[in-house]
């Protein structure tokens, strides 16, 4: 019969997710739940299940990825970036290289387009959003969200960029085209460069200290000279200039 440490190299070899990566009370206990939510009673049994069943499989994807978002999630920190971050990376240029890292299902980069449409024209606007969850990205792709998770975006925004249907909410083609969704490990891919704003929210928060370190040293050489890493309300970054970043404003970090 296997255990924890067992099942997470088996989970590892199939997925290429490391567990270890996770902070381990959290994660165990996440998975643990899962299990006996499922009916099995060992990890051996549940491995063996999610290999055979796709159903299995990806709910247990989702689970890990701990998927929970909303549009212009703390509203204060997007005024900020509205009003100040923004307009400073726009001195010298007219479009901004933007990175929405672990997107989940959309609500972040779709938050971007909204607000940095307000300054600059949509066509202009183009945003890559990533992240590991497939299903996250899919229903990103979709684009449909309920009335709690549009409920901070501005009324003059949603009005113009959201479709009513039944009690849903459908963000319009326009703001869609604006994004390009892509699959994406923070910690085994390479980043991408040149990146004027790096979003990376609420999901560091799960990782453990060393591999933070890690994200955080490729976050720094992902951005460009003036770039900014703007990171979730939990997640300050202790002693930023370790990583040769600086903090700009809170939450908002500038390469040094």
């Amino acid at each position: 019969m296997i255990n924890y440490e067992k099942f997470k190299e088996k989970v590892y070899k199939k997925t290429g997710i490391n567990l270890s990566y996770y902070k381990e009370r959290q994660m165990k206990r996440r998975i643990d739940s899962l299990i006996k939510r499922n009916n099995f009673t060992n990890y051996e049994d549940y491995y063996n299940a999610i290999t055979k069943d796709k159903k299995l499989f990806d709910e247990f994807i989702n689970y890990l990825t701990i998927n929970v978002s909303e549009f212009f999630r703390n509203s204060s920190q997007w005024t900020i970036l509205q009003k100040e971050i923004f307009p400073a990376l726009l001195k010298n240029k007219k479009t901004l290289k933007i990175w929405s890292a672990a997107c989940s299902t959309g609500d972040e980069p779709y938050s971007l387009v909204m607000a940095l449409s307000e300054l600059v024209p949509l066509k202009s606007i183009k945003i890559l959003a990533t992240d590991l969850d497939k299903e996250a990205i899919n229903k990103a792709k979709n684009g449909v969200y309920s009335k709690k998770s549009i409920e901070n975006v501005p009324k003059h925004l949603a009005s113009k960029y959201f479709e009513k249907i039944g009690d849903a909410y459908k963000v319009c083609d326009d703001i869609k085209a604006c994004v390009q969704f892509k699959q994406h490990n923070l910690l085994n891919d390479k980043y991408p460069d040149q990146c004027d704003l790096i979003v990376c929210r609420n999901v560091m928060i799960y990782f453990t200290e060393e591999s933070k370190e890690i994200m955080y040293k490729k976050f720094h050489d992902a951005l460009n000279d003036e770039g900014i890493l703007f990171v979730g309300s939990t997640e300050q970054i202790i002693l930023p200039t370790r990583y040769n970043l600086d903090s700009h404003r809170t939450f908002f970090y500038k390469k040094i």
